[in-house]
Formats: structure tokens, sequence, C-alpha cells
């Protein structure tokens, strides 16, 4: 079985992480400032290299204006 962080479906909520900021017409820097992180945390978690919990997606669906749904495969 494969690590989480490494999976398929992993790989997609990253993905979909990074192309609603996009839509959202939104840089790394102005999230990170929203979700009081740096903007090398966000681009850890847009990157795969880190983990994400249910709470964080909740807070990235609220500032993309995006349902949680959008995020998952």
């Amino acid at each position: 079985m494969t690590k989480a962080i490494f999976s398929q479906d992993h790989k997609y909520t990253v993905g979909q992480l990074k192309k609603a900021r996009q839509e959202a017409g939104l840089d790394q820097v102005e999230v990170a400032k929203l979700l009081n992180k740096t903007q090398s945390h966000l681009s850890k978690i847009e990157a795969g290299q880190r983990r994400l919990d249910i709470t964080q997606l909740k807070e990235f669906a609220k500032i993309y204006k995006k349902s949680l749904d959008y995020f998952i495969k």
C-alpha cells in the first residue's frame, strides 16, 4: 500500500487546490496571509510535500468559494 501523501487521490487534491487558487485570481502570498501561514507552507502543500487534514481543506474551500467535493476525486 502506498503512503497517502503519494497516492493518486492526494495528487488530485493538491492539483485541484492550485487550480482553485488560480481560478480565484489569488497568488500564494495572498492565500498564505488569509490562512496566517507562510507562502512556503502553502507552496509545500501545493507541491504535495505536506499533508492536509479535513479542517485545512475546508478553509481552502471557503477561501476559493468551492465545495469540498471539488477537491476530492
